[in-house]
Formats: C-alpha cells, structure tokens, sequence
C-alpha cells in the first residue's frame, strides 16, 4: 500500500468511528427521550387514576367519625382457645326459608326466631309460621311496650338489640346498642365504636323506662343471672363482657365478666353446666393479622375505607371465623366450638342449648345450625 492510499484508509476509520459513536450517542438520545416520554405518560396516567380518589378523600363526607380505640393484643390461640373445626359437625336446619335468624327461643319443642327482614317466626317440625312482622304498624300478635326511636335519657333508641326478663316478668333489661345508627347499619357502628350504647330496665307494671347504665361501646347481647341482681352485657366493640348490676345494694355499678376475648362478642345465653355460651361471628387471630384490632387506632383509614365501599363490601374484607365458646364466672374457658372458614355455620350470633344440641343463630344467614353436643 502506497503512503497515499495509506493516508486515505486512515482518514476512512477516523470517519467511521466518528459516524459509530454520533449513532450511539443518537440512539442514546432517543432511549433518553423514549424513557421521559414513557415516564411522563405513566405519571400522567397515575394522577388520572388517583385524581377522583383525592376528590373522595377531600371533598366527600364520611358517613362514620370514629373514635381511637387501643384494645389489649389478643390472647393466643392456644389451651381452650385452640382452633378446631366442630362447628362444622353442625346441620343447618329451614335453609333459604330464614333471613338472618339472629336469637332463637324456644317453649319446649318450638323454636322462635327473630329474623333480618323484621319477622318474629314460629318454628314447627319443617314448617316456618310468621307470628309477626315488626314496623309501621307492627302485623300480627303484638304489642309494643317499647317504642324505637323515642328519646330517654336525652338519647333516642334507635338500635335496640337484645333483652332478658326476670322470673316474675316485671322487669325487662335490654341493650341500647346505639344513638345513632339502626340494626341494618352494625358495621357503621362497629367501626364508630363511640360510647352511646346503653343497659335499660323497662318495669312491665308501670310502664316506666330508665338507663341502668350508659357510655358502653355497642352493648350487644345481654342475660340476666341467676341472682337476678346483675346482667352480663357483650361490649362487642372492646371483645369483652361486662357485669352491670341492675338491682340489690350494688344497682348502678358495673365490673367486668371477662376480659380480651379472642373474638368480637355477640350474645349470651346459659350452659347447661352453669357457664354462658358466647357467640362470636368475627375473631382476632393470635397468631395472625386482625383488621379491626389494625383499625381500631387508625381512624383516618376507617373513615376513607366507608367513602369508597358500601357496607356489604366491607363484610367481604371481614374472613368468615365463626367461634362459640363455654365461659364460666371468673373469666375461665372451659371450651370453645369453631368453624374457621364459616363453611357450615357463618356469621353466628347466638348459641342456645336445649336438649343437648346447640341450636346456631345467624345475624346474616338464611339458616339456623344445630350441633349434637355429644359429638364435640
């Protein structure tokens, strides 16, 4: 090769690296350009999305203001606490022909139900006979001794929930759940968790109607003890049971019967060994994750949760634990029933025993369970 064509091929692979890298700088540039584009459009998208989310957040009134609870942790699930699957034993009974049987009673072989859409129903052999159906008028054999939505004690009975009368029948306590919020809106209130729910005695003879006791967190389920001088009354919001005395030299105080439960109480009916059967339809695991103990001190999610999901929304977020315990005076467990997927009894509100079978209530399904007791 001459120094002429020498000089030439030099001069060509100068121009040939010059002409690579102003390529990959190009190509470079235009990756740069690409990715801001790319970025920009997400972000774009992303304030898109979340633009009506802020709007529901800042504009939009939450239907709950609630309180901040710190509830204890929860006791493990261990000892008399231990899963198991029992409840699943159970058969239901007048499947799709019950809405919500919430308590059952019973005058020897026939069961009685208070149910979701207002019926007070007659449970004979398969048959199901309404005695009554409850509103504006009340239809059928009933009578009104207490009226909904009228104002004691400065407050109105808006949710009144579950009741026990004593022997001779002149007295009746029942529980003022709420102020505020009616049967149909219980999880509105369970996430309030504001203290307006009251213990009421109500005298059959005169007519007149007092508050035993007040500032209590959704009193649930209520029975009247032996002594017929104290009512044990389910604070379901604080997964406890308290002791309200209602007669005798301790009337107007109130302990409590058991503390920390690893559920959310419901009500309270007597065992045939001497204890109280509890139901409880929502459990706070230990080990495991509870989202109401998790919301209990973050009202702020609460209140945007209910701008954005309806109330039947929510249940779905709520897992389908359902929990019957044994308890005895002193706060002692002597055994505890569970279904931990609600497969065969869910939501349960009420274990009533008679006749050696757990009788199931449900404040949500179209069921009542029964359980042989000698299976468990």
């Amino acid at each position: 090769m001459n120094e002429t064509a020498g000089l030439r091929f030099r001069r060509q692979q100068r121009h040939d690296v010059i002409t690579d890298r102003l390529a990959e700088h190009v190509h470079k540039g235009k990756g740069t350009y690409s990715g801001r584009v790319f970025r920009a459009s997400l972000l774009s998208v992303g304030a898109f999305l979340l633009l009506p989310l802020l709007v529901v957040l800042l504009v939009l009134e939450s239907p709950i203001h609630p309180d901040v609870l710190v509830l204890k942790e929860p006791p493990p699930m261990a000892g008399c606490w231990e899963a198991n699957a029992k409840l699943r034993l159970a058969r239901r009974l007048y499947e799709d022909a019950l809405a919500g049987p919430e308590s059952v009673a019973n005058v020897g072989d026939v069961f009685y139900s208070g149910t979701a859409d207002g019926r007070i129903v007659k449970l004979i052999g398969r048959r199901v006979h309404t005695v009554a159906r409850l509103g504006k008028p009340p239809c059928g054999e009933s009578t009104r001794l207490v009226s909904g939505g009228q104002v004691v004690g400065g407050r109105k009975l808006l949710f009144i929930n579950d009741l026990a009368v004593t022997q001779d029948g002149k007295k009746l306590y029942f529980t003022s759940s709420s102020s505020r919020w009616q049967r149909r809106d219980y999880l509105h209130l369970i996430m309030e968790a504001t203290a307006d729910g009251r213990v009421l005695e109500y005298d059959t003879e005169s007519g007149e109607l007092s508050v035993v006791m007040d500032n209590l967190r959704f009193p649930n389920g209520i029975q009247l003890l032996p002594d017929e001088e104290s009512v044990l009354v389910a604070e379901t919001t604080m997964a406890r049971i308290r002791r309200v005395h209602v007669a005798g030299l301790n009337k107007g105080g109130m302990d409590t019967f058991m503390d920390n439960l690893p559920g959310f109480p419901d009500n309270i009916r007597p065992s045939s060994s001497g204890g109280y059967w509890v139901a409880m339809s929502a459990v706070r695991p230990n080990p495991g994750f509870s989202m109401l103990d998790f919301l209990s001190q973050r009202p702020w999610i609460k209140k945007f949760l209910f701008k954005l999901l309806s109330q039947d929304t929510m249940m779905k977020l709520v897992p389908r634990y359902s929990l019957v315990a044994e308890l005895h005076d002193g706060g002692i467990c002597s055994r505890s029933l569970h279904d931990p997927d609600g497969s065969v009894a869910a939501y349960v509100s009420e274990a009533h025993e008679h006749d050696g079978s757990l009788y199931l209530g449900s404040f949500r399904s179209p069921y009542l369970a029964k359980l042989d007791l000698s299976l468990v």
